[in-house]
């Protein structure tokens, strides 16, 4: 197996022990793609719950410019929401699971078709 694909297993363990969701593979594989090469640097694979600028970051360039949803507060809930499903007190908040979360959330799977 490859880095990636250690990742994609690391990431289904996170959905599956820490969210209490059984991961959708193909799916949860496509979103770890998209992420692109942010999912190997330490600092860019997490997303930083605490920091409102984060928070704005995921909903821009991943809410509305990825799966095209167009802004409202209920954007700025689904994330809060993931958040909270992944745990407050869990200090790595993978990008590719709160995507994950937020692509089921909102029905999006298609974008990843």
């Amino acid at each position: 197996m490859g880095k990636r694909d250690d990742l994609i297993a690391q990431y289904a363990d996170d959905l599956k022990n820490k969210c209490g969701m059984s991961a959708d593979m193909d799916l949860l594989t496509k979103v770890t793609i998209g992420c692109g090469p942010a999912v190997y640097d330490a600092d860019a694979s997490t997303v930083a719950a605490t920091q409102d600028h984060e928070l704005e970051t995921v909903k821009n360039n991943f809410l509305i410019k990825k799966l095209g949803l167009s802004d409202g507060p209920e954007l700025m809930e689904a994330i809060n929401k993931a958040i909270e499903t992944y745990g407050k007190s869990e200090r790595n908040k993978y990008r590719a699971v709160v995507y994950y979360m937020l692509t089921k959330h909102f029905g999006k799977e298609s974008v990843y078709g």
